[in-house]
C-alpha cells in the first residue's frame, strides 16, 4: 500500500470548500471532484485526506493532501491523469510517495492565510473574485497596531464563528503582515492551526479597526474578555487564499 502525497491549488469560487459536505449541505467539494477522478484512475475507492479545510468559496495556493493506494503508477502519470481530468479550476501541482505514517490533517505544525484588499477607484472586472474590494481608504498604520495584539498564544474566542464551539479556542499566531502597495493590502496570517472560519473573522475585526469602526484598544479588550460581540463581520470569502501548510 503506497501513500501518495499531493500539493494541490484552486480556485474555491464554485465550489463549497475543500472538505466533502455533509448530506444537507449544498455544493461539491474540491475534495469530491478530486476523488472521482482518482476513483477512476485507480479503480479503488480512494479517501483523500486535506490539511485543511477551506470554507465556501476559499482559494488555495497551496492545498496539502494524502491518499492510500495500491496502484503502481508512477508519480508523474498520477500528476499528468489528475490534471488531465480535472475541472480547470483545480490543478495539482506535485505528486509524491510519502511515508505511510504521513496524514495531511494530523502531522501539520503551522499554516498561512493570505487575505486580498482593494481600494482602487474603481473594480477590476478581472481580480474581483480574487480580491475584497473596499469602497473606502483604510488606516494602515491602525491595523498593524491592532494586529500586534493578536500575536501570540492566548484564547481566542472572541473571534469564534461557532458561539457554542466546545472544542479549546486557544491558538498561536506566530505573525500577522500587512502590506499596503498602492491601492492593494494584503493580510497574511500565521498560525499553529485554524478553526473554520477563524481567519476571516480575524480579518474582519482588522478590516474594522482600518475603517475606524472600532479600535486597536477594543481588539485587546475582545480577547481580554472573550467577548464576541464586537467580532460580528466576517470578511467575504473571495479575498482569502490558504497560502502554505508547514509540516
Amino acid at each position: 500500500m503506497r501513500n501518495i502525497k499531493l500539493i494541490i491549488e484552486y480556485d474555491g469560487s464554485r465550489y463549497a470548500g475543500f472538505k466533502k459536505t455533509g448530506p444537507n449541505k449544498k455544493g461539491v467539494s474540491v475534495q469530491e471532484k478530486i476523488e472521482e477522478v482518482l476513483d477512476k484512475m485507480t479503480g479503488e475507492k480512494i479517501v483523500l485526506k486535506g490539511a485543511i479545510n477551506t470554507e465556501p468559496g476559499v482559494h488555495a495556493l497551496q492545498q496539502i493532501a494524502n491518499f492510500t493506494t495500491e496502484s503502481d503508477m508512477k508519480e508523474y502519470e498520477i500528476k499528468h491523469y489528475l490534471n488531465r481530468y480535472l475541472p480547470k479550476d483545480i490543478a495539482v501541482l506535485q505528486v509524491d510517495d510519502v511515508m505511510p505514517r504521513f496524514q495531511s490533517d494530523l502531522n501539520a505544525k503551522s499554516a498561512v492565510f493570505e487575505y486580498r484588499i482593494s481600494m482602487a477607484e474603481v473594480e477590476s472586472v478581472f481580480t474581483r473574485k480574487y480580491h475584497y474590494y473596499s469602497f473606502h481608504r483604510l488606516d494602515i498604520g491602525k491595523m498593524r497596531e491592532a494586529a500586534k495584539y493578536l500575536i501570540g498564544k492566548q484564547d481566542l474566542k472572541a473571534f469564534s464563528y461557532n458561539k457554542r464551539m466546545k472544542k479549546s479556542t486557544e491558538r498561536e499566531i506566530f505573525d500577522i503582515d500587512i502590506v499596503w502597495d498602492m491601492d492593494d493590502v494584503t493580510i497574511t496570517i500565521h498560525a499553529d492551526d485554524f478553526w473554520p472560519y477563524m481567519a476571516r473573522v480575524i480579518i474582519g475585526a482588522i478590516y474594522d479597526v482600518g475603517l475606524g469602526t472600532i479600535t486597536p484598544e477594543d481588539v485587546k479588550t475582545m480577547i481580554d474578555t472573550k467577548d464576541m460581540s464586537q467580532a460580528e463581520r466576517i470578511a467575504e470569502p473571495q479575498g482569502l487564499f490558504l497560502k502554505e501548510v508547514m509540516y
